[in-house]
């Protein structure tokens, strides 16, 4: 007969990890894994979503130094009164005289110039890919709004997610929806 002592002795001395042991860690390691990859993409996301929003802010920041370098020392509303729109990034507005220097050109072919860029580079048409426009805001549009010597400039798009529609109300520039994002500046020219 066995003592019983030998055999718990025996057992004890056995070393190394049982199948149920190595499914955990298995379980653990892929978890980790699996949550970095998340996180990797909400990264990614909120990278594109404040590039789109840097963008934004930089192109409403353009067509504001536009306006303010084409007003007259004298009654500068009349001339910008043609930079208010709402129609900015829907392929209105012509390629017409590209001047774009004071020298040469008349206010009015300064405008209709800037207007032209700008509504370009809203919708990414000065960054191409072949054919394609590959820059710019995913479906940018551009309001501009004047009250006095106060111009607003919404500048809105689309972004990956929903969330609550930043155009609801005073400001509805662009396409409704609810993945619509916006900035807007107000700006003083005198």
């Amino acid at each position: 007969m066995h003592n019983p002592s030998t055999l718990f002795s025996s057992k004890s001395t056995q070393k190394g990890m049982t199948f149920i042991e190595v499914i955990v860690a298995l379980v653990i390691i892929v978890t980790g894994i699996l949550g970095s990859v998340a996180m990797q993409a909400t990264a990614k996301q909120g990278s594109f979503d404040a590039m789109q929003r840097s963008l934004a802010s930089s192109l409403a920041q353009d067509i504001i130094a536009r306006m303010r370098s084409q007003a007259p020392a004298m009654n500068p509303h009349a001339t910008l009164s043609a930079y208010v729109q709402s129609n900015y990034g829907t392929g209105e507005y012509a390629a017409g005289d590209r001047c774009n220097t004071d020298a040469a050109c008349s206010s009015a072919v300064m405008i209709a110039n800037d207007m032209y860029e700008w509504e370009l580079a809203l919708m990414g048409g000065d960054v191409t890919s072949g054919t394609a426009n590959v820059g710019g805001l995913v479906g940018g549009r551009g309001c501009i709004t004047q009250n006095g010597n106060a111009y607003t400039v919404a500048v809105s798009w689309q972004g990956r997610t929903n969330t609550v529609d930043a155009g609801a109300g005073d400001n509805a520039c662009g396409v409704n929806g609810s993945k619509r994002r916006q900035v807007v500046v107000q700006a003083f020219i005198f």
